[in-house]
């Protein structure tokens, strides 16, 4: 799912669903494709799950974020205003 909310400062929720127990990355990369923090890398239960993500010590700009399960990866953009 994509982000909300979407500019957002300085957090925003990150929600996904996974059909079945799968290892699950999600991480955030600045708009340079650096990775800036990694929010999970665990097997995750299968379910509907979200993460918060606090930007605060982050600069403004465009920043991705990437999901990584056991059956398909995911890229979504979202903007950070201060």
């Amino acid at each position: 799912m994509q982000n909300y909310p979407n500019p957002f400062n300085p957090e925003t929720e990150i929600s996904f669903s996974v059909p079945e127990r799968s290892n699950v990355i999600i991480r955030i990369y600045n708009s340079t494709g650096e990775e800036t923090v990694t929010l999970t890398d665990r097997i995750t239960p299968a379910g509907y799950h979200r993460l918060i993500w606090n930007a605060s010590e982050f600069p403004s700009g465009i920043y991705y974020y990437q999901m990584l399960t056991d059956k398909f990866t995911i890229t979504k953009k979202m903007v950070l205003i201060k």
